[in-house]
Parts: C-alpha cells; sequence; structure tokens
C-alpha cells in the first residue's frame, strides 16, 4: 500500500428474522438480489407458517430489500460500515 492510498475493508451483515413474527409470504425471498434468503422447507412457525430462512448469508450485500418489503416487519439488517485505513 502506497503513501495516501485508501483502503476499503469488507462490510460485515447481519441478518435477524424474527421467525414466529414472519408469515412465509415470500416477498423477502422475491426481492433479495442476491438470492440469499428462502422459505424453510423443514419447520413451521408457532403459527403454522413456514418461516423465511438464511441460506446464503455471505451473499448478501445489506441492501435491507428484504426488511423493507416484509409486512410483518420480520426482518431486521445490521450493517457495520466499512473502515477506511490510510497508509502513512
Amino acid at each position: 500500500m502506497e503513501a495516501g492510498e485508501e483502503v476499503a475493508m469488507l462490510k460485515a451483515v447481519t441478518i435477524s428474522i424474527d421467525r414466529d413474527r414472519c408469515k412465509g409470504c415470500e416477498l423477502c425471498v422475491s426481492f433479495c438480489p442476491t438470492g440469499v434468503l428462502a422459505l424453510s422447507d423443514r419447520d413451521f412457525n408457532a403459527s403454522g407458517y413456514r418461516p423465511a430462512v438464511v441460506l446464503r448469508p455471505d451473499a448478501c450485500t445489506g441492501c435491507a430489500h428484504c426488511a423493507r418489503m416484509c409486512p410483518e416487519a420480520a426482518i431486521s439488517i445490521a450493517v457495520l460500515r466499512p473502515a477506511t485505513a490510510m497508509a502513512r
């Protein structure tokens, strides 16, 4: 790295799904541009719905389309801002 050069570190994204609030409408799945989410094919939540699950967490860009589209507000996205390092 040369003097004055900036290097952006990769951001970290955390996806949280409240499985008991999810009604399995698949809007989050449909609007995710990178195919991170799917409906569970194994279990049901307390209300009898198949909740959304995270299949590919590393593919998440943190765009939060899924959280904005969820009518039950069952999804939250936390993005750690990229760190920027400056060479001396």
